[in-house]
């Protein structure tokens, strides 16, 4: 009798700590900002509007100084994210156009294929900007858009299907775009339809936002974008609602998974262009639409955090805030960022911006929160979105292939602000689909790389424009943050070093240790 009881008693034991276990196995939420600056944010140094949302988040949750994404631009650094991978290394992944076929292979080991190995529902909402349809024929607009999210992972989706500067003004949910009428087809290509389609030159005086560069193909909403598309009338949205409507569909997915492990990529299209966030938030801060769409972005936070709150999942739930890319200020429309920029910082203390390998195109906000689990604190570890793939595998006790992640680094406990953590050693930076242009940070110091000597968006604060440049500069971030003063003649065994250590690593395929 004795020792039934006694092995009873171990038995509920483990059965105690393996239920313990498995509730510290947390539901995930990536929210991943669009364009958004390093001092775009309040609790990031912003003065002049303010973000109490994503502030409140950062109060309760590590701030990291050192956050980056992996690209200055949205389409490599959301390849990255899902993929672990950098996105130099697969040829295609620069900025997807209207009718680009899914970039990730169908067979890659993804993030949520991950998260949907470890018990977890799986969703994205947002923007996608990855393509959809196959190699060579791209999306089939009025029939099924695969393969796309569910081919490589993900349960459920609710998307703009590339970006809002580029056409189709559309939602796709299921695979096919929604609201779809069969009488009234979408037809979407390079060329002009017809001598008449209106265009942003042929019919500029009609338009509520005037393009300044490049964007001015078809016109949907008095906005002209890039690329061409007609039909599809009862499907097409309203600009002004992109993010109303996100906040409701996500909702109602974390209501409908609130009993099981869910996992839910946020992609936001605030602040990218064009940027028309809803009539309630505009005129809310003194330097128009950008920064109106940054408050506009903090309310949608507030949202997901008030529906948690709600449902009694906030302390179940790991929160990551974090951004595609840097900012930019005229990116191809007159929406008065440049003129109404006044003392706002968006890149904060940092060089670059969007397009740029400076530390402003890259090093952007980036917070952790999971209530009672993540210590209120700042943390100047070095952590990347490429780095939440293999982070979560550790997390949530998942084995991944060994050719999965190549470049992704565990750094868990440095996002769960763990004493003593670290985070990654290096970190090579890109601008877009691989140009040969790289960022590399080792540390405090930082090589840059510019083939043909001209780089994109070094100030910000002004128009885009070229700057000639060294091919190589060296910085010590620590003592030049904000990249200033070149000082690869006064140490050229360290530039050698980092040269020499840059080319491996780019050649070799992968920088996490097998």
């Amino acid at each position: 009798m004795f020792c039934h009881s006694k092995i009873l008693t171990t038995l509920l034991g483990i059965l105690a700590i393996a239920s313990a276990s498995a509730e510290k196995k947390p539901n995930v939420i990536v929210i991943m900002a669009d364009d958004l600056g390093y001092g775009d944010l309040s609790c990031y140094g912003a003065t002049t509007f303010k973000t109490p949302h994503i502030d409140k988040l950062a109060a309760g949750g590590q701030l990291f100084t050192s956050g980056y994404c992996s690209a200055s631009t949205c389409t490599p650094t959301r390849y990255s994210l899902l993929t672990g991978n950098y996105a130099f290394r697969k040829k295609g992944t620069g900025i997807a156009p209207p009718n680009g076929h899914l970039i990730i292979d169908a067979d890659t080991f993804t993030l949520p294929d991950l998260m949907k190995k470890a018990g977890y529902r799986t969703a994205v909402v947002g923007k996608w900007h990855l393509g959809l349809g196959e190699k060579g024929k791209g999306p089939d607009w009025n029939g099924e858009l695969k393969p796309g999210p569910r081919e490589i992972g993900f349960d459920h989706h609710f998307l703009l299907p590339t970006t809002n500067d580029r056409v189709p003004q559309v939602y796709v949910t299921d695979s096919r775009v929604l609201n779809l009428d069969p009488k009234d087809p979408l037809w979407v290509g390079n060329k002009k339809p017809s001598p008449d389609h209106p265009t942003g030159i042929t019919h500029r005086d009609s338009l509520k936002m005037d393009w300044s560069h490049g964007h001015n193909s078809t016109i949907h909403n008095g906005i002209s974008r890039i690329g061409f598309y007609t039909g599809g009338e009862k499907a097409r949205f309203r600009d002004e609602d992109l993010a109303d409507k996100w906040v409701e569909k996500s909702v109602e997915w974390i209501e409908k998974n609130q009993d099981d492990p869910f996992f839910l990529f946020y992609a936001s299209h605030d602040l990218h262009v064009p940027r028309i966030p809803h009539e309630r938030f505009q005129g809310v801060t003194p330097h128009g639409f950008r920064a109106d769409s940054i408050v506009q972005l903090d309310w949608t936070v507030g949202e997901i955090m008030k529906t948690l709150d709600r449902l009694k999942l906030t302390e179940k739930t790991l929160v990551v805030f974090c951004s595609d890319n840097g900012p930019v200020m005229d990116d191809g429309y007159k929406d008065g960022a440049v003129e109404k920029v006044g003392t706002h910082k968006a890149a904060g203390p940092y060089k670059g911006g969007k397009y740029s390998v400076y530390e402003g195109g890259t090093r952007t906000p980036f917070i952790t929160y999971w209530k009672g689990q993540i210590p209120a604190g700042k943390s100047d570890q070095m952590v990347c979105t490429i780095d939440l793939a293999t982070s979560l595998a550790k997390l949530t006790g998942t084995e991944t292939p060994k050719d999965a992640f190549k470049d992704s680094f565990d750094v868990s406990e440095a996002l769960l602000g763990k004493p003593d953590s670290k985070g990654r050693t290096h970190l090579i930076q890109q601008d877009n689909g691989g140009r040969g242009k790289f960022g590399f940070r080792k540390g405090d110091w930082k090589l840059t790389k510019h083939p043909g000597g001209s780089a994109r968006n070094t100030v910000v604060e002004k128009q885009l424009a070229n700057t000639k440049v060294p091919e190589f500069q060296l910085y010590h971030l620590s003592k030049d943050p904000a990249e200033k003063k070149n000082v690869i003649k006064d140490q050229p065994k360290i530039a050698a070093e980092m040269k020499a250590e840059l080319e491996i690593l780019v050649k070799a395929g992968r920088s996490r240790p097998e």
